[in-house]
């Protein structure tokens, strides 16, 4: 029932076409003529209407070869003909309407990401100051939807939340993922009094904000509203179809025409008309559309329609966003600085071990990737027999009998004297260690390129894409690094949302491809002739906003998608050129007399069948080994637990909020020193 009331069309089609064959059972023709004619004749009406306002702009379309096929085979009495016009002209639209409706939902099932609600603090009591001051500790929290949210209210945002609306902080200090908005991979220290926007993501201990915005005018908001304005700018694509549908209406009149004033007899005309029915082109298309969509899904691509296909097949410029798309968009150990002083014995490996296990009583993003990296190294974790992480600069601990601090270089320098700076390339920071009150080493951490990447963008070369750009939100010199490592010469750095969509704007060879997974990305990916989306990990503005998301964390899955549109169009292509000039046989054929309008019916689903079989080759890639299998998922690996004292569990109260004196103030620290 639910598909009827979708597709009401292709259902009366299919009920009339019913009927018309049962009164032909029963022995009534003169009424399954009526019917049919009549069914046929309404629908050809309610087309004509859209197709005159099509022409009125200049877009002549399949609809019109439809309209005068049914009119004309419901004229000289094929009224079968015309019930077959009018299912596959119903079909056709509907099949590429289901294709792009599967591909909406399976992806706004999987990319959720918006905040609904908030926590606020119990505001006020009546009689109270207006604006004073929030208490020093946390009040009664209740959970009330966004849109509610009013500036000057106190929000609650925990571990691991996204911000809801823009505010100022007021715990003493914070780590936020910001590279949703502006780019940056590496996760940027907040202190008290600071702006917060909305989109980041709070860093592993809950803290406290100030509402400034509400939800419409906050940072996410304008983000979206600017991915509306884009959206709508974007021209409409043309149906692969009505290209060829003019020239084979001309040529179809114009040949039965001439079959009729030839011979005298208008039954040529009609047997021509019957022949000359635009099946192959309402059909073909979707099919292979359907196909080529059904192929992409399989390989963890979700192309939203059909029109995409084409666009994709067609890319001449690619420009890709850095964090998240060319990198990985989190922070990995890249080198390893054992200082020249740094004692007897001290390898690179046994610096990562102390260095991590005291990381395991840090709440900072950057903890995590150093306790990876010794876990990659198959390093065993230590426990700390005391431990204690500082404000914002660094974290200690007390491991086999050693004092251990690993943070930003001034924290260290203020503990150990001298400290070897280490030289550091774009994109890079240093997390430095001191070991008993002495200098040790420096690991080097940087967001590194995708292993792919550059292979992609020489694939995508192959396929045709003459030009690159890079646009990011970072720094010049990290930007200019990435760039020199994948061979992008066009390279625009510290770019805003707005500057992206300008700059995209502005290309002259499209169509254009963009590719990005940010918040800050969805703008330009809506602007864009083709936006695609690494959607993995991205957010909802960003995957709702663009043509293909890439379900899986994999660039070179951009070029596949490339790929699968120029196959998806060569077979659609090949299948309307075959229906036409099968079709073009069948017209010659009926126009000298070897062709009855009955027979010509027969062979034109001949036709048919051919021009779907062909059009289902979509299906498949074309080549060997062109779809890899998607890669399984694989759970980073997490440190091994400490005998004492274990480092506190999501949720558990905090050593410190217990009184522990072994502990200080927990908070968070790492920059780029």
């Amino acid at each position: 029932m639910t598909t009827i009331r979708r597709y009401p069309a292709v259902a009366a089609a299919v009920l009339t076409l019913v009927l018309t064959a049962v009164l032909l059972a029963a022995g009534q023709p003169s009424t399954a003529r009526w019917l049919a004619s009549i069914f046929a004749l309404a629908v050809a009406a309610y087309k004509s209407a859209g197709m005159v306002r099509d022409i009125a702009r200049g877009r002549w379309g399949v609809d019109l070869l439809a309209v005068i096929a049914i009119v004309s085979t419901a004229a000289v009495g094929e009224y079968l003909a015309s019930l077959i016009i009018v299912l596959m002209l119903t079909g056709g639209a509907a099949l590429e309407d289901f294709a792009a409706g599967r591909a909406r939902r399976e992806l706004s099932s999987l990319l959720a990401r918006a905040p609904q609600t908030a926590h606020r603090e119990q505001r006020e009591q009546p009689g109270q100051p207006e604006g004073r001051q929030p208490p020093a500790a946390p009040g009664p929290v209740e959970d009330i939807p966004v849109g509610t949210v009013q500036v000057n209210d106190v929000l609650l945002v925990r571990p691991s939340e996204v911000v809801p609306v823009d505010g100022v902080l007021l715990s003493p200090a914070a780590s936020f993922d910001e590279s949703a908005l502006t780019g940056e991979s590496l996760p940027t220290e907040r202190s008290v009094g600071d702006r917060v926007l909305s989109g980041s993501v709070n860093g592993e201990a809950a803290v406290r904000i100030r509402v400034s915005a509400r939800e419409e005018d906050s940072q996410y908001s304008r983000i979206v509203a600017l991915v509306r304005e884009a959206s709508a700018s974007r021209a409409p694509v043309v149906r692969l179809a009505d290209r060829y549908a003019l020239p084979f209406t001309v040529l179809a009149i114009a040949l039965g025409a001439a079959a009729w004033i030839l011979s005298g007899q208008a039954g040529r005309f009609a047997a021509v008309l019957v022949v000359a029915t635009p099946c192959p082109l309402l059909i073909a298309a979707p099919v292979a559309f359907l196909g080529g969509m059904s192929r992409a899904a399989h390989a963890g691509i979700i192309v939203k329609n059909g029109g995409t296909l084409e666009q994709l097949s067609r890319i001449r410029t690619a420009v890709f966003d850095k964090t998240g798309t060319l990198t990985h968009g989190h922070p990995a150990l890249q080198e390893i600085l054992v200082a020249r002083n740094g004692g007897d014995g001290l390898g690179s490996d046994r610096l990562l071990q102390l260095a991590a296990s005291a990381e395991q009583y840090s709440s900072h993003v950057l903890a995590g990737s150093v306790i990876a990296a010794a876990r990659s190294r198959g390093l065993a974790l230590l426990a700390a027999s005391e431990a204690g992480e500082h404000a914002t600069h660094g974290v200690t601990a007390v491991l086999d009998g050693h004092l251990v601090a690993v943070g930003k270089r001034s924290f260290i320098a203020a503990g150990s004297g001298a400290v070897e700076e280490a030289s550091l390339a774009g994109g890079q920071l240093g997390v430095y260690v001191s070991i008993d009150g002495g200098f040790a080493g420096t690991l080097i951490m940087s967001d590194p390129l995708r292993a792919n990447a550059p292979t992609t963008l020489s694939e995508l070369a192959s396929l045709g894409v003459r030009e690159s750009l890079m646009l990011t939100g970072d720094a010049w010199a990290t930007a200019s690094h990435i760039a020199a490592q994948m061979g992008i010469s066009h390279v625009q750095a510290e770019c805003l949302p707005a500057d992206k969509v300008a700059a995209v704007a502005a290309l002259p060879d499209r169509p254009v491809m963009m590719v990005g997974d940010g918040v800050n990305d969805a703008p330009v990916l809506a602007a864009a002739d083709v936006g695609v989306a690494m959607g993995a990990k991205g957010s909802t503005a960003a995957s709702e906003s663009a043509d293909v998301v890439i379900m899986l964390d994999d660039l070179s899955r951009t070029a596949l998608a490339v790929r699968i549109g120029q196959r998806t169009i060569r077979v659609a292509v090949q299948s309307i050129w075959i229906g036409m000039i099968l079709s073009v046989g069948l017209m010659a054929a009926a126009a000298v007399g070897y062709v009855p309008a009955i027979a010509g019916a027969l062979s034109q689903e001949l036709v048919d069948l051919a021009t779907i079989l062909n059009a289902l080759r979509a299906l498949r890639s074309g080549r060997r080994g062109t779809v890899p299998a998607p890669p399984g998922p694989t759970a980073p690996a997490g440190p091994t637990a400490p005998a004492m004292p274990a480092p506190p569990a999501e949720g558990a109260e905090r050593p410190e909020a217990a009184g522990d004196p072994k502990y200080s103030a927990r908070s968070v620290r790492h920059e780029a020193d």
